[in-house]
């Protein structure tokens, strides 16, 4: 059975946020990956309370869903890791 293609997210919500040293600037180019055999995809991280991050793509992005892992990267570095609570859709507003 073939069913509806995956959505693609244009940006994440991300908890359970760990920063492994200083958080990254707004604007700070960072790649991300959600699964372990994927590319890394450039974003952008904002903090959005405690424990929270926003992570946008700079690209949409496909089969992103919560309950993943998604790690942030400055080159071969961790910068920060947490858990997608939920992707959200290129025509989702919040």
């Amino acid at each position: 059975v073939v069913g509806p293609a995956p959505p693609h997210c244009t940006a994440l919500v991300a908890s359970g946020w760990n920063w492994i040293d200083a958080p990254a600037a707004e604007d700070e180019p960072l790649v991300a990956q959600v699964r372990y055999r994927q590319s890394p995809l450039p974003v952008r991280v904002r903090a959005e309370g405690e424990g929270r991050v926003r992570v946008m793509f700079d690209q949409p992005a496909l089969a992103v869903a919560p309950g993943q892992a998604v790690v942030v990267y400055r080159g071969d570095e961790v910068v920060g890791g947490g858990w997608i609570d939920r992707p959200l859709a290129a025509d989702a507003r919040t």
